[in-house]
């Protein structure tokens, strides 16, 4: 009998494209881990909200992979600090919608989901793990702003799932720090998607792409805490100080389309455009990329710029380094692991534009350096952001604790199987 696992990713829809509101790396991790899980036996199904109106009720992605959309009483999107009202009917629903007595375990993505996955390990005897994606600690501690509510529900998850499944080493010492007698908490990296691979010589690419050197690329939304304020002032320092021969090119990949101007493609936020003057006709706002896309940019670029207040991992960083680019990063959460400092990009100080202005200069100005940066990176990338080695470790996981609940199943009820069909 196939193996089943239901992913609940409520405002993470894994065939939302990629860039948009609330469309980043959440739903990407929760596609390509489905996809490689298909490759291992599993049938896999995800639940989310209904936050694109236009999209169908269900939906198949590889092979026989599904995503089911909730509207938990609004069909449309709700933003994800607003979703923690809607679950008792987003509950609702699902229970209504699918048979979950079928799953042999529950994946949950994100704070609100893990609320979802303790309900149905005490209503249905699912078990059921946990990824984080982010932590309310690491957004106090990066914008200053506590969430009560959040980190109580967080540790009252990390607590009760039947597992904990982290992506960095950083993550997890942050879970311990702040949660008394966490669940189990494995370290497992983030896979990237084929697309991101090398694509021959990258200075040759970049002049087909029509750039010239130094390109930085920045790929992710357009918000503060992604540090897009700290790279455009970054970026003012390097052009201020430069050789008016000098041609440095900053590209922008991410946000939704009808923030842009349809004419000039320059954002409409006034204090974007504030943050532009001067740089206008050096920065280029490309929009919401496909992963074909994002993936010549990235081995077109001189350095990828990840300049987040804070990131749980850095999907952006692993994407780039598997297509060569060299990544500058915060010095930050899941950054510190995902980039090696001096191996495989350099890490700088969170929120200091000078450090991020130095930074881009040198691998501006150090070819040789840059290449070497550039081989290490595939390297590393091939070595620990696979998602078929990914994809077995996880597997091999869900497997213990099904056989962990089979045998605590059959001590308790004699002469019954609990593999349901």
């Amino acid at each position: 009998m196939r193996k089943k696992v239901l992913f609940v990713s409520d405002h993470g829809d894994p065939l939302a494209k990629l860039g948009g509101k609330q469309a980043g790396g959440q739903n990407n991790y929760v596609k390509q881990l489905a996809l490689a899980l298909e490759k291992r036996g599993w049938q896999v199904d995800v639940v989310t909200h209904w936050c694109d109106e236009t999209a169908p009720k269900m939906e198949t992605f590889g092979k026989s992979c599904r995503v089911y959309r909730i509207k938990a009483g609004f069909k449309g999107f709700v933003s994800k600090n607003e979703m923690y009202t809607m679950l008792p009917a987003f509950y609702k629903e699902l229970k209504q919608t699918l048979p979950l007595a079928s799953y042999d375990l529950v994946h949950t993505h994100y704070w609100l989901s893990g609320l979802i996955g303790k309900k149905l390990k005490e209503e249905f005897g699912l078990p059921f793990i946990y990824t984080s994606h982010s932590l309310g600690w690491a957004k106090e501690k990066a914008t200053g702003i506590r969430d009560e509510r959040r980190m109580e529900a967080e540790s009252t998850i990390l607590q009760s799932a039947d597992q904990v499944l982290a992506t960095t080493q950083s993550e997890k010492q942050l879970i311990q720090q702040n949660v008394a007698s966490p669940s189990p908490i494995k370290v497992v990296p983030i896979g990237v998607d084929q697309a991101f691979k090398v694509h021959g010589n990258r200075r040759h690419l970049r002049r087909k792409l029509g750039y010239e050197s130094p390109l930085f690329v920045f790929a992710g939304r357009l918000e503060e805490t992604k540090g897009i304020y700290t790279l455009l002032h970054a970026f003012q320092l390097l052009v201020s100080k430069a050789d008016p021969a000098y041609k440095p090119r900053l590209i922008i990949a991410g946000g939704d389309e009808e923030a842009f101007d349809p004419t000039t493609r320059m954002p409409l936020d006034k204090s974007l455009c504030y943050a532009l003057e001067g740089i206008e006709d050096k920065v280029e706002f490309l929009g919401p990329q496909s992963q074909e896309e994002l993936s010549l940019l990235f081995n077109a670029a001189t350095a990828t710029v990840v300049p987040s207040f804070y990131e749980s991992f850095g999907m952006v960083a692993a994407e780039a380094q598997a297509c060569g680019s060299p990544v500058i990063a915060s010095d930050v959460g899941g950054l510190k692991n995902v980039v090696r400092d001096g191996i495989t990009g350099l890490l700088v100080e969170t929120k200091n534009e000078a450090d991020l202005a130095i930074a881009m200069e040198v691998l501006a100005a150090n070819r040789l350096l840059a290449e070497r940066l550039s081989r290490q990176a595939i390297d590393v990338a091939n070595q620990e952001f696979q998602w078929t080695s990914i994809s077995k470790k996880i597997d091999a996981m869900y497997e213990v604790i099904i056989d962990e609940r089979s045998n605590t199943f059959i001590g308790n009820r004699p002469g019954q199987n609990l593999r349901r069909g």
